[in-house]
């Protein structure tokens, strides 16, 4: 089980938490999960969510591991130049 930080509007898509606690052992299982329990989460997904684990950010590396006791935010992706 890993604790999460909904960072920005992510929270107000988890029913305004700022974080929740889901049991995955990967990038790709904790999308998987949060679409599961969060169905407002899967186009975020699609546009794309920003990890950070441990103060590294984490774009599109989705079979990186979650360690236990690791800090852990999801961040919206922001476009820009």
């Amino acid at each position: 089980m890993v604790e999460v930080t909904l960072w920005g509007a992510l929270g107000q898509l988890a029913g305004g938490k700022t974080k929740v606690e889901i049991e995955a052992k990967d990038i790709r299982e904790l999308f998987r999960k949060l679409a599961e329990q969060y169905p407002a989460f899967e186009p975020w997904i699609d546009k794309g969510i920003a990890v950070a684990i441990d103060g590294t950010i984490y774009r599109d590396t989705w079979s990186k591991e979650l360690p236990q006791g690791a800090e852990i935010f999801l961040l919206p992706r922001l476009a820009g130049g």
